[in-house]
């Protein structure tokens, strides 16, 4: 079972506590993008195997948004954070880089 620590109040909490909330560091399109934008935000995205960065709220907890980065082939956290954080903490992109050789979280966003 997966397991989170809320970084606001702590808890370490299974995933039937908590609500996954999609992919994190998006740029969410809203009111007033055009049409291929929005569609480039519901349809087109990247679903590699491995490292995500994924939003999650404490449903049966505090209640507050938090980010968390976790393997999706095997499960490992490699951490959480507030959810007002636009990028990841330095430390936690120097681990995920570390056990995993030839990663970058600008290879992650697509941007490089």
């Amino acid at each position: 079972m997966l397991v989170l620590t809320c970084p606001y109040c702590g808890v370490a909490a299974e995933e039937t506590e908590l609500h996954a909330g999609g992919e994190a560091h998006l740029k969410r399109e809203t009111v007033g993008s055009d049409d291929d934008a929005f569609e480039q935000y519901l349809f087109t995205r990247r679903n590699p195997r491995g490292v995500h960065f994924e939003r999650w709220r404490h449903a049966n907890g505090c209640g507050k948004w938090f980010h968390a980065a976790r393997c999706t082939t095997t499960l490992e956290v490699f951490g959480t954070y507030t959810a007002q954080t636009s990028t990841p903490p330095q430390a936690m992109l120097d681990t995920i880089a570390a056990k995993r050789p030839g990663w970058s979280f600008d290879d992650w966003l697509g941007t490089s």
